[in-house]
C-alpha cells in the first residue's frame, strides 16, 4: 500500500494507492473516519453495475449503510441541475450533517459528488473513489469541485478537501481503451510540469503496451499524484503556483467548450492543449523548438486525436471567459524544458491564433 500526504491548511489527508484496494474499503474508511457514518455513494450506471457489489459488501462489512444514488455521465450533466437533482434525492433518503458522501467514478462524478458535499447541510464529510485513470492520477486530488456553465467549464465550483482519496488501479481494467488513453495525458502532462523521468518514459511506450503493464501503470499514477500534492500542499486554492498544473487545460477547455462537451474527451482536448502551448512558448522565447518537438511527438505517440475544428474568433471569445481568465487577461502555462514551466500572461493573439492554426492543420494529418 502506497500512502501519499496532501497537507492543506483545511485538511490534511492522504492518497493511498493499491492494487485490489476496492474490496477493503470499508475497513480501511473504518479506521480513517473512526464511526461508521451513513454513506452515501455517487456514481453512474457502468461503474455501479461493475464494481458497486465490492464496494458494498466492503462498507457493510466495516458497519457502513451504503446507499447508491446514480447521476448521469459526461461534461453535459456537470451542471448546476445535477447537484440539486443529488441533494434531493439524499434527503429523501435521509441524509443528515452526519452523512459521508463517497465519490464513485471519474473525473466528473468526483467534481459534482464533491461539490455537492460542500454545499449539502453546509458540508458533509467525502470520500474520493475515483475509478478513471484522469481522476485518479488528477482529478480526485486537491480539492476542486465544480460545474460547467454554458458560456465556459467549471465556471461554478468550490475548494472542498476529502476526507481521503482510495485509487484502486485494477478498476481501470474495464475501461474503454479511449478513456485510458485520454487519461494518461494527464501523466504527461504531470511529466513536463515536474517529472521529467515520466514523461521520457511515457513518451517512448505504446499505449497499448503501457496498459498491459500494471506496475508502470500504477507507477505514473503514483508519480502523478506526488506532484499534485506537493504543489497542492504548498498552494491550496490556486495563486501562482497551482496554475502550473493547468498545462493544456487553457485551450483544452475552450476545445471542450466550443464542442458542447461532445467531441473530445477531457485528456484528448488537454492533448492538443498542450502542443499549442508548446508551439505558443516557442513563439515567445521560452522554449526551444526540440522541447516543442519532444511535446508534439509525444501527444502523437499514442495514435490521432479527435480533429480539431474551433474557430479562432470563438476560441478567443471562450478564453476571455475562462475561470483563469483575471482582467481580461488570459494566463498561459507554458513549458521551459521538460520539467520545468513558467506562466505568462499577455500572450499576443496573433500567436495564439498561429498555435490554433498549428493544432488544426496537426489534427487533418
Amino acid at each position: 500500500m502506497l500512502r501519499i500526504p496532501i497537507r492543506t491548511e483545511s485538511r490534511n489527508y492522504e492518497a493511498i494507492i493499491e492494487h485490489g484496494v476496492l474490496a477493503r474499503t470499508g475497513q480501511v474508511l473504518a479506521k480513517t473516519l473512526g464511526n461508521a457514518s451513513p454513506a452515501f455513494v455517487i456514481t453512474v450506471l457502468p461503474v455501479r453495475r461493475r464494481w458497486g457489489k465490492a464496494l458494498s459488501r466492503s462498507l457493510e462489512a466495516a458497519g457502513f449503510s451504503p446507499k447508491f444514488i446514480d447521476m448521469r455521465d459526461g461534461e453535459t450533466h456537470k451542471r448546476l441541475s445535477t447537484i440539486d437533482q443529488l441533494a434531493e434525492n439524499m434527503v429523501r433518503l435521509g441524509a443528515d450533517r452526519k452523512a459521508l458522501v463517497i465519490a464513485f467514478g471519474g473525473g466528473v462524478v468526483g467534481d459534482v459528488a464533491g461539490m455537492l458535499a460542500s454545499v449539502y447541510m453546509r458540508g458533509v464529510k467525502l470520500v474520493q473513489i475515483p475509478t478513471t485513470v484522469q481522476a485518479q492520477l488528477d482529478a480526485a486530488i486537491g480539492g476542486k469541485t465544480g460545474v460547467n456553465l454554458r458560456t465556459g467549464k467549471n465556471l461554478v465550483g468550490t475548494f472542498f478537501q476529502p476526507e481521503l482519496v482510495l485509487i484502486d488501479p485494477a478498476v481501470l481494467e474495464t475501461l474503454p481503451q479511449r478513456e485510458f488513453r485520454a487519461g494518461m495525458y494527464e501523466a504527461v502532462k504531470a511529466g513536463i510540469i515536474g517529472k521529467p523521468a515520466l514523461f521520457d518514459q511515457l513518451a517512448k511506450i505504446p499505449i497499448k503496451e503501457l496498459r498491459q503493464d500494471a506496475n508502470f501503470v500504477t507507477r505514473a499514477i503514483a508519480e502523478s499524484v506526488r506532484l499534485k500534492a506537493e504543489v497542492v500542499s504548498a498552494d491550496e486554492k490556486e495563486g501562482d503556483l497551482r496554475r502550473v498544473l493547468n498545462l493544456g487545460h487553457t485551450l483544452g477547455h475552450a476545445l471542450e467548450a466550443a464542442t458542447e462537451y461532445k467531441h473530445f474527451l477531457h485528456g484528448e482536448a488537454v492533448a492538443w492543449g498542450m502542443q499549442a502551448a508548446a508551439r505558443i512558448a516557442v513563439d515567445t522565447g521560452v522554449c526551444d523548438n526540440a522541447t516543442y518537438e519532444r511535446i508534439r511527438d509525444a501527444v502523437h505517440t499514442w495514435g490521432p486525436l479527435p480533429d480539431v475544428n474551433i474557430q479562432n474568433t470563438k476560441a478567443l471569445k471562450l478564453l476571455r471567459s475562462d475561470k483563469k481568465t483575471e482582467a481580461g487577461t488570459v494566463h498561459f502555462v507554458l513549458p521551459k524544458k521538460i520539467g520545468k514551466v513558467e506562466i505568462v500572461k499577455n500572450v499576443p493573439e496573433s500567436v495564439i491564433i498561429s498555435a490554433l492554426a498549428e493544432i488544426r492543420r496537426a489534427s487533418r494529418a
